[in-house]
């Protein structure tokens, strides 16, 4: 099972507050292009596609091609901000044999509770050579996430739950992939600190639903204060993890 359940409350949280903006997506696009060149007809597979801001991005940017949304949670799937979002998982994709172009995972690897299981389903859709685009933080790697600023306690929840490069590496060797990319990426999260600071939503961050209610209610003070005499946009720092 996943990590956390991804109910109604979670599901309009996430909606409210992890979409990207347009500037915060430009990066994404750039690095994905780089091992991806979207042709007309080629079909993108968003698995766990949540409430759908990144197959909204994709149909945005190359509308010529066929971007498909896959979603394990009815909530998720009803607040989808775009249509035909299909139920499945990573163990289970709805799809047909060597039909798929390339498979974006976002912030999801870590809810995927077998990842061989997983990488042979996502070896079974993609076509030879397609590449699997995985955008997650992972252990060791958080210096850039803001949340593990202020709350030390999702550096621990990060490093218990959630898999490693190393980890995902081997999973996925297990049905022939290899690693071709780890780029650290950097995005405009919010417009200002203080911006993310009061509207942030607990429900739609697993490692801040990973944590005690007092350690969440101690870092959320820390985050605000800071924010107040913070400048300029909330910028954090991602990895994009590519396999072909």
């Amino acid at each position: 099972m996943a990590l956390i359940a991804f109910d109604r409350r979670d599901a309009a949280a996430f909606e409210a507050t992890r979409h990207l903006g347009g500037e915060a997506l430009d990066g994404w696009r750039e690095a994905i292009t780089r091992y991806l060149d979207p042709q007309p007809g080629m079909c993108l597979l968003d698995l766990g596609s949540g409430t759908g801001s990144w197959s909204q991005a994709f149909r945005a940017w190359w509308p010529a091609t066929d971007v498909l949304a896959v979603e394990p949670s009815v909530a998720m799937r009803e607040r989808a901000v775009v249509t035909g979002a299909l139920a499945g998982d990573a163990a289970d994709i709805p799809v047909d044999d060597a039909s798929v172009d390339a498979v974006w995972i976002s912030t999801v690897i870590h809810h995927i509770p077998d990842l061989p299981v997983a990488a042979r389903e996502i070896r079974r859709v993609l076509k030879p050579g397609a590449p699997v685009l995985i955008r997650s933080v992972f252990p060791s790697r958080h210096a850039g996430i803001t949340l593990c600023h202020f709350w030390p306690e999702a550096v621990t929840a990060l490093n218990d739950n959630y898999p490693t490069v190393a980890t995902v590496e081997a999973a996925f060797a297990t049905a022939g992939f290899t690693v071709v990319g780890l780029d650290p990426i950097t995005q405009i999260s919010a417009p200002s600190p203080w911006e993310a600071a009061t509207g942030l939503r607990r429900e739609a961050h697993t490692l801040l639903q990973l944590i005690s209610d007092d350690a969440y209610a101690r870092g959320a003070e820390r985050f605000r204060v800071a924010a107040r005499s913070a400048t300029g946009p909330l910028v954090d720092v991602l990895d994009l993890l590519v396999l072909r």
